[in-house]
């Protein structure tokens, strides 16, 4: 582990709320991302994981260059944390300013609720790529993808709460439309999950 690592890990057990849960959730999605190439890397070009080749050629091309991404949204969770603080400390001494300050708070939480979803479809769309790939993999390493399985899981539950409880302060049409796609995407994530922890189970004789 470097001292950046090191670092980031101090930054979130310090008092200051930033990072917290949603930068948390993105970066459980930066591990995932990380395990799930690492077991591609170590069943390409291995004969015995033939089947697995072009399943895990995919997933190098595709989630290698998305570890950064994950990062970003770790950021971009901090950000839309600090702009909700911002617009809660905007002035109200008129009626004017009091309805500027309303929808300030309103379009932040708004924001600091869509970030964690990002995660949440990231997640969901890495858990899809998994499923398929628990049959072909490397299987000296399939616990380790089974591990990035349990991290996109998390990263879904721990983002998805980060969503829900900012929308909780806000109504709307968009509000009701966001909270019922996150819906779609923990019931999917749920599903996915059960099925690579069974299939995990049963490759490796444990049932």
């Amino acid at each position: 582990m470097n001292e950046g690592y090191e670092e980031v890990l101090r930054a979130i057990a310090s008092s200051d709320p930033t990072p917290g849960g949603g930068s948390v959730a993105a970066l459980s999605l930066a591990h995932a991302q990380s395990l799930a190439v690492m077991v591609a890397r170590l069943t390409v070009g291995k004969e015995k994981w033939a089947d697995g080749h072009k399943m895990a050629d995919s997933i190098i091309s595709k989630w290698g260059s998305k570890i950064d991404f994950a990062i970003g949204l770790a950021e971009k969770d901090s950000d839309a944390f600090d702009r909700v603080m911002e617009a809660y400390r905007l002035p109200r001494s008129d009626e004017m300013e009091n309805e500027l300050r309303k929808s300030s708070i309103r379009e932040a939480t708004m924001g600091a609720a869509q970030a964690p979803f990002e995660t949440a479809t990231e997640a969901l769309d890495l858990l899809s790529d998994i499923e398929p790939f628990i049959h072909s993999c490397n299987s000296n390493a399939l616990t380790d993808l089974a591990s990035a399985a349990e991290l996109s899981g998390s990263a879904v539950k721990i983002a998805s709460m980060n969503v829900r409880i900012n929308l909780d302060f806000i109504e709307g049409e968009d509000v009701d439309v966001l909270s019922k796609s996150l819906d779609v995407v923990v019931g999917e994530s749920s599903t996915k999950l059960e099925s690579i922890r069974s299939n995990v189970s049963e490759r490796l004789g444990w049932k």
